[in-house]
């Protein structure tokens, strides 16, 4: 798949996966008691990571370790999950589903797991005493493999909604998805959970899902309102939170890595809107194997695909969503407007 080749229509996903990336396994664990769940990023030989965070209410773990000033230059996996800060305890589990296989940091006479993660709040959809934890996350590690994910309402995207801006009555579902784009042999994907206080958008194309009409049976712009003078809703800090991993099989320093991460927001700010507000905990990290047989193709270049790949996943996201009933709360899907 080319960078380059024709966009989908409307309904059409948007192709490739992040684990299209060499090097690159992805499990989701999803709970059947209430929707919500985990997915784990696994790169089994090991990544070189970055971050960055833009939302005002991110629910993090071990990101400071992945700035380029700091010491860590490898990790072999990364968690994304639902469950608010709870959810940031299913780390453990990933911690030791790769301490079993002897994956970590070289401490002497001991491997350390080095585990970074994001969570997003999924706690109005179902029961929020349900959340992931240690054996949802060695439950995501089990299942990972090199196939393409599921999408929609799988792991971390299984409790996902958007906007949510003039109230959850007025939400539809959202979701995890997945996506990449290849250029001279070299690969860079994206896998996103979008739990957007703000719209999804297609890329390059018409509004998905998002805040609806006071009837429920269409689309309400929350831009345009915003911006005509209707009023959102008190909101929650923290209640939202897109959340999502990049990688490449092109060599990254930590530096580089940080900077496809950097990247990576402008695809989430092309997919949705509005993004990285007081109520959201906007998270991406990336990851770089080095695994690819070509040569890199040079920063500017990855980082444009990065950007390109975030805004498919947030598309194929929406666009694979299930509408949910959860007690009396209605979140319609995408499907379901058209």
């Amino acid at each position: 798949m080319q960078a380059h080749s024709a966009a989908p229509s409307s309904t059409a996903r948007y192709p490739g996966a992040i684990t299209d990336v060499k090097g690159i396994h992805v499990g989701h664990f999803t709970d059947t008691r209430r929707p919500t769940g985990c997915s784990v990023v696994i790169a089994p030989q090991g990544a070189t990571g970055g971050v960055d965070v833009r939302g005002a209410a991110p629910g993090t773990r071990e990101t400071d370790l992945l700035h380029p000033a700091n010491t860590v230059d490898v990790v072999h996996a990364v968690l994304l999950s639902g469950g608010s800060a709870w959810g940031l305890d299913a780390a453990g589990g990933v911690m030791r589903w790769l301490d079993e296989r002897g994956l970590g940091l070289d401490v002497g006479g001991a491997r350390v797991p080095i585990v970074p993660a994001a969570v997003l709040f999924d706690l109005h959809v179902g029961d929020a005493c349900v959340r992931p934890g240690p054996d949802a996350g060695y439950a995501a590690c089990q299942a990972a493999s090199a196939a393409a994910p599921a999408e929609g309402n799988a792991g971390a995207g299984a409790g996902a909604s958007v906007g949510k801006m003039f109230g959850m009555e007025h939400a539809m579902k959202g979701g995890i998805g997945t996506a990449a784009c290849t250029v001279g042999g070299v690969t860079v994907g994206a896998l996103i959970a979008v739990n957007a206080l703000g719209d999804v958008r297609a890329p390059d194309g018409p509004l998905l899902a998002g805040a609806r009409t006071p009837g429920g049976h269409a689309l309400r712009d929350t831009r345009r309102a915003l911006l005509a003078g209707e009023p959102p809703l008190a909101l929650l800090a923290g209640g939202n939170t897109t959340i999502g991993v990049i990688a490449t099989d092109a060599p990254l320093t930590k530096a580089g890595a940080q900077r496809l991460a950097t990247a990576g927001h402008d695809g989430l700010a092309r997919a949705i809107c509005p993004i990285h507000t007081q109520a959201d905990g906007d998270t991406l990290f990336a990851l770089g194997t080095g695994l690819a047989d070509a040569p890199s193709p040079g920063l500017n270049v990855l980082a444009t695909l990065a950007a390109e790949a975030v805004a498919r996943a947030c598309a194929n996201a929406v666009r694979a969503a299930c509408g949910l009933q959860a007690g009396a709360l209605w979140l319609p899907a995408a499907a379901d407007l058209r």
